[in-house]
């Protein structure tokens, strides 16, 4: 796919949602949002992790489509098509290339579509959530989840877009090795909890951008979803100073916010970290 010629401005929307087990549910009430954000002007449109589908438990099973037969991708490119945008899918279930275990297993897989309904790139999910908070607060993403090994970063007309996907977050690493690769938005699509969430979204958010001086779209599942999951909420647009420029509460909703890829390139100049990393090296009993 060639280069688009880049130009400054882009209006985005980042849906946020209370997605069910109920994937054809699920597609309907997205593909309304998603009407709803072209007639505000959306040229980007970003939908979080889980778009079309959340599991109750890790025990769920979960309907699971290539992405040229899934009817979420499908519902997505054609509304891409309709209204020449572009629409980040913020994660879908896919089958695994890996030898099934029992059960099977799959990648939680980003996929960015363009406005003529092409894939023009998809992610999947590299940092998986394993985690513990007290006797009956248990995560374990990795039991039927697959890891990615690559990264996503796909040309838009506005420059690079990173795709991360929740936990990613916490791996800064990632999102440096995004921007010295030229990107200068970062899409992180979650269904954070809400315990980690309530101490942690905001800040990493930032974290992210300001480190990076890029901007960060950050989609969100909200509410109390099957099995009594709750997720935080709170989507959120940052600019490259770190600012949140546009963020939702605890409902179902649309944020927009209009990004300048120039703010970008000041930001970058005036603050220029990306171009003083070094190098260095641990003494051999701290080896990293």
């Amino acid at each position: 796919m060639t280069e688009p010629s880049a130009t400054s401005h882009v209006r985005v929307a980042c849906i946020q949602l209370t997605s069910i087990n109920d994937e054809a549910h699920n597609i309907a009430l997205l593909s309304r949002m998603v009407e709803e954000a072209v007639t505000q002007g959306a040229q980007l449109i970003a939908t979080p992790e889980n778009s079309f589908y959340m599991r109750a438990s890790d025990r769920d099973h979960v309907p699971l489509a290539a992405m040229h037969v899934h009817a979420g991708v499908l519902a997505m490119q054609a509304l891409a098509i309709r209204h020449g945008v572009w629409i980040l899918i913020g994660s879908l279930f896919v089958p695994s290339t890996e030898p099934p275990l029992q059960g099977g297993r799959w990648f939680n897989r980003s996929v960015m579509i363009d406005p003529q309904g092409r894939i023009a790139c998809h992610y999947d999910k590299i940092h998986l959530f394993d985690a513990s908070f007290d006797e009956h607060t248990h995560y374990r993403e990795s039991a039927r989840i697959c890891p990615g090994n690559q990264v996503g970063i796909v040309t838009t007309p506005w420059g690079k877009i990173g795709m991360t996907i929740c936990y990613d977050v916490r791996f800064p690493h990632l999102y440096r090795d995004l921007a010295k690769h030229g990107v200068e938005m970062i899409a992180v699509p979650a269904a954070f909890a809400e315990i980690t969430g309530r101490a942690h979204w905001h800040v990493l958010l930032r974290a992210r951008a300001i480190e990076n001086g890029a901007y960060v779209l950050a989609p969100a599942q909200c509410g109390v979803h099957p099995g009594n999951k709750r997720t935080y909420g709170h989507a959120m647009i940052v600019n490259p100073w770190g600012e949140i420029i546009a963020e939702a509460g605890d409902e179902p909703t649309i944020i927009y916010a209009t990004l300048d890829r120039a703010h970008v390139q000041r930001v970058r100049t005036n603050l220029p970290t990306l171009q003083h990393d070094r190098h260095y090296f641990a003494p051999p009993e701290y080896m990293i």
